[in-house]
C-alpha cells in the first residue's frame, strides 16, 4: 500500500527530531568564598492539630485539610532515587513509623540506602515535635527516646540536629536538655516574638550559641538558629501542586520562558537574606505544613534553580540537609553571640501574645500530667515483675503520651475532636497499663509467688471527682478493704490519703496490724453533683449510690515500694468523734477564725470569709496573704484595624473584674480534725474551693472547681485566682522551665532587647510546670501546680494564676474553632468544669527551695492506690504487708529523683537520676549527690553498665567526643570548669550527680537465683522480689 508523502515525511520528523531531555546539574556542593545558599526540603507534619493523627496519616476527613502523610513519604523516596543528589528530611517519628511498618522488606531496604547516604536524614527525631511551654521535661525526655532508639535500633544511627520550627516559643530545657544533652550539634527553630525578632536580624544575631543551664553552662551549650520569617520558603518558591509560585519555564518553545527572571528573583531573595546572616552559608526550608504529597513538583522546580543559579554563578545554591548546615557554619571558626535563659513569651505582632495556650484546656493538661505519674509508677512495677511479652505492658500509654507532647497537643491548640481523641489515646494506654499493675502489685504482694497470686486489684482513675466504686462498698457485713499504696519517689514517703466511702463506722489498720488515726469529713454536695454528672459523662451512666464521706489517713510508704491499709467496720469510739469538728461563720463583725491542726495556721476574717494571714511559728513567719478570683474579660478584636481576638493561643484581655461573692460575704464551713483542717468557700455559682491544712505540713492545698463559666453576655472569659503579700517584689518573680531550672524574670523587661509595651499582662505571662515564686530580703512566697497554667507578677507582692478559660472567638490562627469546651450527657451540653490544686507556702527568704524541690516530685509522682476486698483474716496469711524495691537500709539522697526505670523490650533496663536543685539553689543540698546501685538493686547483680546520651541511643562518651565546641563572642578559649559527676566505675557502682545534671544508663542485670528472691512464671515472665 502507498504511504503518503505528509506521513512519510512527519516520520523521518519523528525519527531525526532532536531529543529535548534536559539534563540539570544537582551535584554542586559548597563553594568557598561565595554565598552558599542551603536548599533544606522538608515537610511540617502535625502529630494533630484540624485533623486527628490517623486522619492526617491517611488522608481522610479532607473536607478540613487536604493532607496524607502516607502520600508525603510515598512520594519523596523515588523522588529521592530519581536524583542521587536530591536530598529531603523527615521528623515525625509518630507518622514515620506508622509508614515504616506498612512497606515491604525491598522498600525498607531502598530507604535504608537512602539514610545511609545521607539523602533522607531523620533529625529532631521524636515521636513528635513537643511543644516546649506546657510538657514537663520527664515526657519531653520519654517522648525523644522512643523516636531515638527506634531510629538507633532500624537504622543504625544518630539525630544530630535539634527541628523545633513551630512550637510558640523556646524553653531552656530544649536547649541544654533536649539539645545538648542528646547529642544535637545544632538546634533550629521558627518562632521568636517579634520584637526580639527585628534586633536580631538587624544585628545578624538570629543565630547563637545558646547556654540554657546556668548550672551546666558551657558543658550543655549548644548552635541555636531562629529563621529569618518562618519555617517556609521565601515568598514566590513554594511548588507544591496548585501553589501560585512561578515555576521555571526553560522550555524556550514555549510561552513564558522565565529562567532570568526566576534566577534574578532567587539571588535577590537570597542577598537579602545574607544581608541579616553571619557567615557566607543560609538555609532555605524548602516546604511547610504537609508539603510533598507529590514530591516530584518541588524537587523539579528546585532541580531547575540550583542548575541554572549556579550556571548564572553570582551565587552558589545547592541541595542540602541542617547537618551540612551546622558542619558549613562550624567550618568558618567564627565566633557567635551567647543566648541565655529562654525565648519565652513569644508574640508575632501587637497584641498578639501566644500565652494563652498555657492554660487552655485545662482538663487534658491534667489528664497528660496524671498519666504522666503514672507511666512513670507502671514502668518501676513492670521492671520489679518483669516485662512479659504476651501480657500488658506500658507500651500503648508510652506511645499516647508521646503523642500528647506535640505542640498542638498538651498545648491545648487543636480542634475539639482531635483533643477528644488525644484522650481517647490516653485511656487506652492507661487501661492496659493499669492491668500491669495490677497484676504486677498481685505477684509483689503475694508470698506464695507470682503463680498463685490470684488478687485482682482494682484502681480508680476517676479518684478526682469522688468517684471509686472498690472503696465505696459495704463493709458491715465483715468484708475488709485492702488498700495497697505503691510509692514511686527514691525516698520513704508520708503523705494523706482520701477515700470515699459509705459509711463513717470504719476504722483503718497499717501494715503492722495497728489501728491507725483516721478521720471522717462529709462530701460536699457540689463535689457529690460533679461525680454524678461527669461519671455519667465518662461512663455514660449514673453510678447507683453516692459516698457520704471522706476517709482520710495518713500512709508511710518505703522507697519504690509499698505499704497495706485495712478498713473494716467499727463504731468511731466517742475520742474520735469529739476531735472531729464543724464550724459554719455567722459573719459576726469581729469573728476570727484559725485553722490548721500543726504549724502551720491560716487565719480566716469571719466578717468578709476571707484568708488574711498565714501563720508558721515552727519557721518564725507571720505573713499577711490574701486569696482572691478574677476574670478577664475576652478581646474579640473588633475595634482593631488588624483584628486580634483572645482564643486558644492568644491571650488578650480586655479588663479585669473582681470575682464578688453573691452575698456580702463568702460564708466558711470548716472542719476541724487530728488529721487535717478544711475551709470550704462557695465564691458563687460555678466557683467552690476547698482549701486543706495538713497536721505534718507546712503548706496549704487549695483545691478549686470553677465552672462552668458563664457566657450569656456573650463574651468569653479567663478565670484568675490572685495570691497578694506585703512582698517587695520589686518587679521581679521566678517560673520554671519545663518543670526543670528557674528563671528570672521581670515585669515588662527582657534582658535580650528593649520591650515596646503593647500587652501589660499577656506581654508578661509566663508558662508554670512546676511553680512560681517571688521573694524579697526577708520573705519568700512559693506556689505550686499541678498541671501547666499561666501565670505572673502583674503586681508587686502578687502572684497570678489562670486557671481556666472559655471563649467565643477564634484567634486566626489556624484552628478556626473557638476554645468553648462543653461535655454532653444525653444530649444536654454545659460548659466545662475545672478540678484542680495548687499549693501554697510561705518560707524564711533561702529556705524555700527544699519544699519545692521535694514536694514537687511528691506532686508529679502522687501515690499509686490499689484495692482488692478481703473476706476473714485471709490476706495476712498469704500477703506481705509491705515491700520495697531498695535495700532496707538505704533511699535516694533528697537531692536526686529516679526519672526513669524501665525493662526495654530487648531485656535491657533503662534507668535515669537526675538532680533536684540548681547550682547555689540551696546552701545543704546544691551539691555534688551519690547514688549506690548496689543498694538500689539489692535483689540483683550488674553485669554490664554503660552510660548513654539522655535519649538512650548511643554511649555518653562516644557522644562527647562526637560534640562540636563552638566559639562564643567576648570570651576566651578557656571556659570555666562545670561540676559533672565522674565516670561511673564498673566495680564501685556508684552514679555521682552535680546539680541539675541528668544521667542515663543502660543495664544488664545477672538476677539472683535465690528462689526466695527469683520466681520463674514461665518463659516470659520473671517476679523479682
Amino acid at each position: 500500500m502507498a504511504v503518503p508523502l505528509y506521513l512519510l515525511i512527519l516520520l523521518v520528523g519523528v525519527l531525526c527530531g532532536e531529543s529535548k531531555f534536559m539534563v540539570y546539574n544537582t551535584s554542586q556542593s559548597i563553594v568557598p568564598g561565595k554565598l552558599n545558599v542551603h536548599l533544606v526540603p522538608h515537610t511540617h507534619d502535625d502529630v494533630g492539630w484540624l485533623k486527628t493523627v490517623d486522619q492526617y496519616y491517611v488522608g481522610s476527613n479532607n473536607s478540613i485539610q487536604g493532607a496524607c502523610v502516607q502520600n508525603v513519604l510515598d512520594s519523596v523516596v523515588p523522588a529521592l532515587l530519581a536524583d542521587k543528589n536530591r536530598k529531603f528530611i523527615y521528623v515525625e517519628q509518630a507518622f514515620f513509623q506508622r509508614w515504616w511498618r506498612d512497606q515491604s522488606e525491598t522498600v525498607q531496604s531502598t530507604v535504608k540506602q537512602l539514610v545511609s547516604s545521607g539523602q533522607l536524614e531523620l533529625i529532631n527525631g521524636g515521636m513528635c515535635m513537643h511543644d516546649e511551654a506546657v510538657p514537663h521535661y520527664i515526657d519531653m525526655i520519654d517522648q525523644t527516646t522512643l523516636g531515638h532508639r527506634f531510629i538507633k535500633e532500624e537504622f543504625g544511627i544518630t539525630p544530630r540536629i535539634g527541628w523545633q520550627i513551630d512550637p510558640f516559643g523556646h524553653s531552656a530545657v530544649q536547649a541544654y536538655l533536649l539539645g545538648a544533652e542528646v547529642g544535637f550539634d545544632s538546634l533550629f527553630f521558627g518562632r521568636i516574638d517579634y520584637q526580639d525578632r527585628a534586633k536580631r536580624k538587624a544585628e545578624k544575631s538570629l543565630e547563637v550559641v545558646w547556654r540554657g543551664s546556668k548550672s551546666l553552662s558551657s558543658s550543655a551549650q549548644i548552635f541555636a538558629g531562629a529563621f529569618p520569617e518562618n519555617y517556609e520558603p521565601p515568598k514566590g518558591f513554594y511548588f507544591e501542586v496548585n501553589d501560585d509560585s512561578p515555576v521555571v519555564q526553560d522550555d524556550r518553545n514555549l510561552f513564558d520562558y522565565n529562567v532570568q527572571d526566576r534566577v534574578n528573583d532567587f539571588v535577590a531573595a537570597a542577598l537579602s537574606q545574607a544581608n541579616i546572616t553571619r557567615t557566607n552559608h543560609i538555609m532555605w526550608t524548602m516546604g511547610t505544613d504537609f508539603k510533598y504529597q507529590y514530591a516530584h513538583t518541588w524537587f523539579r522546580q528546585m532541580d531547575k534553580l540550583i542548575h541554572y543559579v549556579n550556571q548564572d554563578g553570582r551565587i552558589n545554591a545547592l541541595y542540602s540537609t541542617p547537618s551540612i548546615y551546622t558542619d558549613a557554619k562550624y567550618a568558618t571558626n567564627g565566633s557567635w553571640p551567647i543566648k541565655t535563659k529562654d525565648f519565652f513569651p513569644y508574640a508575632d505582632r501587637v497584641n498578639a501574645y501566644w500565652t494563652g495556650y498555657f492554660t487552655s484546656r485545662p482538663a487534658l493538661k491534667g489528664y497528660v500530667r496524671m498519666m504522666s505519674g503514672y507511666y512513670l509508677a507502671a514502668r518501676q512495677l513492670e521492671f520489679f515483675n518483669g516485662r512479659s511479652k504476651s501480657g500488658p505492658n506500658t507500651d500503648s500509654l508510652g506511645d499516647a503520651l508521646a503523642i500528647a507532647q506535640h505542640h498542638d497537643a498538651v498545648s491545648g491548640t487543636e480542634k475539639q475532636h482531635v483533643a477528644d481523641d488525644y484522650a481517647k489515646r490516653l485511656s487506652i494506654g492507661y487501661k492496659e497499663a493499669e492491668d500491669l499493675v495490677a497484676e504486677s502489685l498481685a505477684c509483689l504482694a503475694s508470698k506464695t509467688g507470682c503463680q498463685n497470686a490470684v488478687t485482682k486489684f482494682q484502681q480508680c482513675p476517676l479518684l478526682n471527682i469522688s468517684y471509686c466504686p472498690p472503696s465505696e462498698i459495704d463493709l458491715s457485713s465483715g468484708k475488709k478493704l485492702v488498700v495497697v499504696v505503691y510509692n514511686s519517689l527514691g525516698w520513704t514517703r508520708e503523705d494523706v490519703l482520701r477515700i470515699p466511702v459509705i459509711d463513717e463506722n470504719v476504722t483503718v489498720w497499717d501494715s503492722s496490724g495497728q489501728e491507725i488515726e483516721s478521720q471522717i469529713i462529709p462530701i460536699s454536695n457540689g463535689s457529690l453533683g460533679i461525680r454524678n454528672y461527669y461519671s455519667a459523662a465518662y461512663l455514660g451512666k449514673a453510678p447507683s449510690l453516692s459516698p457520704a464521706y471522706w476517709l482520710a489517713f495518713s500512709a508511710s510508704v518505703p522507697p519504690l515500694g509499698f505499704s497495706t491499709y485495712t478498713i473494716s467496720s467499727a463504731k468511731r469510739t466517742a475520742a474520735a468523734s469529739k476531735r472531729q469538728t464543724f464550724y459554719k461563720s455567722r459573719g459576726n463583725k469581729n469573728d476570727i477564725v484559725e485553722v490548721g491542726p500543726g504549724n502551720l495556721k491560716l487565719v480566716y476574717s469571719g466578717n468578709e470569709g476571707e484568708l488574711t494571714r498565714y501563720i508558721n511559728n515552727k519557721r518564725s513567719v507571720n505573713a499577711s496573704v490574701q486569696q482572691s478570683y478574677s476574670f478577664y474579660l475576652a478581646h474579640d478584636g473588633s475595634t482593631d484595624l488588624e483584628p486580634q481576638a483572645a482564643g486558644a493561643y492568644i491571650f488578650r484581655p480586655n479588663g479585669s473584674f473582681s470575682i464578688k461573692s453573691e452575698r456580702q460575704q463568702v460564708p466558711l464551713t470548716v472542719y476541724r480534725g487530728p488529721i487535717l483542717d478544711e475551709v470550704h468557700q462557695t465564691i458563687n455559682s460555678w466557683i467552690y474551693q476547698i482549701t486543706r491544712v495538713y497536721k505534718g505540713k507546712e503548706h496549704a492545698e487549695v483545691e478549686f472547681t470553677v465552672g462552668p463559666i458563664p457566657i450569656d453576655d456573650g463574651i468569653g472569659k479567663e478565670i484568675v485566682t490572685r495570691i497578694s503579700t506585703n512582698i517587695k517584689s520589686n518587679k521581679t518573680f521566678y517560673t520554671d522551665s519545663s518543670g526543670r531550672d528557674f528563671i528570672e524574670r521581670i515585669r515588662d523587661y527582657r534582658a535580650d532587647w528593649s520591650l515596646q509595651v503593647n500587652q501589660p499582662v499577656a506581654g508578661n505571662y509566663y508558662p508554670i510546670n512546676l511553680g512560681i515564686y517571688m521573694k524579697d530580703t526577708n520573705t519568700e512566697l512559693s506556689i505550686l501546680v499541678d498541671r501547666s497554667v499561666g501565670g505572673s507578677s502583674i503586681v508587686d507582692g502578687q502572684v497570678e494564676l489562670m486557671l481556666h478559660r472559655r471563649l467565643l472567638h477564634d484567634d486566626s490562627r489556624g484552628v478556626a474553632e473557638a476554645l468553648n469546651e462543653t461535655v454532653c450527657v444525653h444530649d444536654e451540653c454545659t460548659g466545662l468544669t475545672i478540678q484542680g490544686k495548687y499549693y501554697l507556702r510561705v518560707d524564711p527568704q533561702g529556705e524555700a527551695a527544699k519544699w519545692r524541690r521535694s514536694f514537687g516530685q511528691q506532686i508529679y509522682s502522687p501515690f499509686l492506690l490499689a484495692f482488692a476486698e478481703q473476706d476473714g483474716d485471709k490476706w495476712e496469711s498469704s500477703h506481705v504487708p509491705t515491700f520495697s524495691g531498695v535495700d532496707a537500709s538505704y533511699s535516694l539522697p533528697e537531692n536526686v529523683a529516679m526519672i526513669t526505670l524501665q525493662e526495654l523490650q530487648d531485656g535491657k533496663v533503662l534507668l535515669r537520676l537526675a538532680h533536684l536543685y540548681e547550682i547555689e539553689e540551696d546552701q545543704d543540698l546544691s551539691v555534688m549527690a551519690s547514688v549506690e546501685l548496689k543498694k538500689l538493686f539489692p535483689n540483683k547483680t550488674i553485669s554490664k553498665i554503660s552510660e548513654m546520651s539522655l535519649s538512650a541511643n548511643q554511649e555518653r562518651a562516644e557522644m562527647l567526643k562526637k560534640r562540636l565546641v563552638w566559639k562564643v563572642e567576648g570570651s576566651n578559649d578557656v571556659e570555666p570548669t562545670v561540676l559533672r559527676g565522674r565516670p561511673i566505675d564498673p566495680s564501685e557502682l556508684v552514679v555521682e550527680l552535680a546539680p541539675m545534671e541528668i544521667r542515663t544508663f543502660s543495664i544488664d542485670f545477672n538476677y539472683k537465683s535465690s528462689t526466695s528472691e527469683s520466681i520463674r512464671l514461665d518463659e516470659d515472665t520473671v517476679c523479682s522480689f
